[in-house]
């Protein structure tokens, strides 16, 4: 997948990745609020905190549904996870929303199993060129339980660039060597105001 980061020398990069997978998940959703945020009960949805989801197929409350199937990349939303029941849209001001008639689905992307894995990272130049930044699992922290990948440059570290822009891939590596880039882009450094 594609996206650019931006980095502030001398500040402290941290940018949490979540590797979302086949299948979809489908919870079967009981109840929806008209509250802010807007809580949805979805019986044993076993998504994790922090995860994305979206809502199709919902009667009455027609404003909650995705408008596409499947749904679009902005119609997903973070979850807070309230309880293995329930999860909250944060984003989301269900207050004027019609009241919920029933049906539907909270659906997600499978988190990815990530027991084993390494992760590794170089920004570069251009494809083939010079290394400016390189990152190992002393920079990369990989949680299974959260299913979180999280990058982390100290900003001693950002502070020291001497580069402004890059290109960069991120890449993740199976317990049985199955290589897999989960990230790629450009890179830039911004120069800092408070330093």
């Amino acid at each position: 997948m594609k996206q650019d980061i931006t980095i502030l020398q001398g500040k402290t990069f941290v940018q949490v990745l979540r590797w979302e997978t086949a299948p979809v998940v489908y919870r079967a959703v009981t109840n929806i609020t008209t509250t802010a945020p807007m809580t949805i009960t979805a019986p044993g949805h076993g998504a994790p905190h922090g995860w994305r989801a979206a809502v199709t197929g919902v009667k009455g409350m027609h404003e909650a549904n995705a408008a596409h199937l499947p749904p679009w990349d902005n119609e997903y939303h973070t979850i807070t996870v309230v309880d293995d029941d329930t999860v909250q849209f944060n984003a989301v001001n269900a207050a004027r929303y019609d009241e919920y008639k029933g049906g539907g689905y909270l659906q997600y992307n499978m988190p990815h199993e990530l027991t084993g894995y390494v992760a590794r990272m170089k920004v570069k130049d251009r494809v083939g060129g010079l290394t400016l930044a390189s990152f190992t699992e002393a920079d990369i922290a990989i949680d299974d339980a959260a299913k979180t990948i999280t990058l982390t440059i100290s900003a001693t570290a950002t502070a020291g660039y001497t580069w402004t822009k890059g290109i960069y891939d991120l890449e993740m590596e199976s317990p049985t060597g199955v290589v897999t880039q989960l990230l790629h882009g450009a890179v830039r450094v911004v120069d800092e105001v408070t330093d």
